[in-house]
């Protein structure tokens, strides 16, 4: 038993295939290397070379006096032409005269030991240097994996494109099947298959019904598909989502990036800002809608749920029950920490102006000025903010005029 677990027919031809494949392997480097040395065998009769070229030589000369002859080649044209070829015919017969005088046995030994060098070289250092490299890099103990084995067994669940595989043989087999669908699609995704993702947000529509979700989904699978773009396609899936659900956020940015990315910076301005009005202070995309909506120029409100710092109408009436020192108190003590705050984040265009005219309450006009000032700087390259606070300079120098009378 013991024997044939170890010696079973199976175990013997994996060991045949796998000599097979060394046999093989070696074949191949042998056939390589000898690709190689073959030139290096080649021998070339240095004599019979040089021979032949003062045959050329010889030839040349007597077209050059047969064109003389014939007037077909100036005097001394033909005269230096035969210069150059009898200089080249001495140069020829030097090197002839030079090689005789060698040794001829050296010269085998030499060539004899170079092609041998060469041949070890190829034969042996290539291969073992190969190996080597393979046993630091590789893997060799590694068992192999076929695509056919992986398919068949039970999957790792880091092997994502067997997975994947896995699933798209299940859904054509059952393509009506829109939980695959809707499973496969972000997964595409992160797989940097946009275009496939899109398609099996598209089936899960077809199959499960539209929802603000998977159209908002599909929408972003094609954007990212185009580079960036936000196609027609994707932006009638946001707004296909948008009417299913008015506040699916996802939606409203890429839309409003639609906007910006057609130059309609005021619609993209209004679309971020009806969305920063009503996304959370805590939402994690909060910052970079807040972002877009500062690169078309528009200004971000505050976030719902939280009460905006400084005085306000009812806070300026309550103060007016109150004696002369203690409104003066509690609207002093509320107009510090709004100017504390706008030092601190001055993109705020509605505090700059509760600012000026709790300033205008208080009658400091030189600290109103000075924050209609700082106001102006803050939004120097917005002009819908500048033309608010010049309304509100005229309304706060039309009640000051109107005090100073009475």
């Amino acid at each position: 038993m013991a024997y044939a677990a170890t010696h079973s027919p199976v175990n013997g031809f994996e060991v045949m295939i796998s000599l097979s494949l060394f046999a093989a392997f070696a074949l191949m480097t042998a056939i390589a290397a000898f690709a190689v040395l073959w030139p290096l065998s080649r021998t070339r009769a240095a004599q019979a070379a040089r021979e032949a070229d003062l045959a050329v030589y010889r030839d040349q000369l007597a077209e050059i006096a047969r064109d003389a002859k014939s007037g077909r080649l100036p005097k001394a044209e033909a005269e230096a032409a035969r210069i150059e070829v009898a200089r080249r015919m001495l140069a020829a017969d030097s090197a002839r005269e030079t090689a005789s005088t060698e040794d001829p046995a050296r010269i085998t030994r030499q060539t004899t030991w170079r092609r041998r060098m060469a041949a070890v070289f190829a034969l042996l250092f290539v291969p073992v240097f190969a190996v080597g490299l393979y046993g630091m890099l590789g893997s060799p103990r590694l068992p192999g994996a076929p695509l056919a084995e992986r398919l068949t067994a039970a999957p790792d669940r880091g092997d994502v494109a067997i997975l994947v595989r896995r699933v798209e043989e299940h859904l054509q087999k059952t393509p009506n099947d829109g939980a695959g669908y809707e499973i496969l699609a972000p997964v595409y995704l992160r797989m940097g298959r946009p275009e496939d993702a899109a398609r099996a947000y598209a089936e899960a529509i077809r199959i499960l019904g539209p929802s603000a979700l998977r159209h908002s989904s599909r929408g972003e699978a094609l954007v990212i598909a185009s580079d960036g773009l936000v196609t027609a396609d994707a932006a009638r899936a946001f707004a296909d989502a948008l009417a299913l659900d008015p506040n699916e956020p996802r939606s409203a940015y890429f839309l409003g990036l639609a906007a910006e990315q057609d130059g309609r910076a005021a619609d993209a301005a209004r679309i971020w800002g009806q969305l920063l009005a009503r996304t959370p202070a805590d939402a994690p995309y909060r910052p970079v809608v807040a972002a877009a909506l500062a690169r078309v120029g528009g200004t971000a409100p505050a976030a719902p749920g939280v009460a905006a710092p400084g005085p306000g109408a009812a806070d300026v009436a309550a103060a007016a029950a109150l004696s002369s020192d203690e409104r003066n108190a509690m609207v002093r003590g509320m107009v510090d920490r709004l100017a504390q705050r706008l030092d601190s984040a001055p993109d705020d265009i509605e505090g700059w102006l509760r600012l000026v005219r709790a300033y205008g309450v208080l009658g400091d006009k030189d600290k109103a000025a000075e924050a209609l000032k700082k106001a102006r700087a803050t939004f120097k390259d917005n002009a819908e903010a500048l033309g608010r606070l010049d309304a509100a300079e005229k309304e706060l120098a039309a009640k000051t005029g109107a005090g100073e009378k009475g």
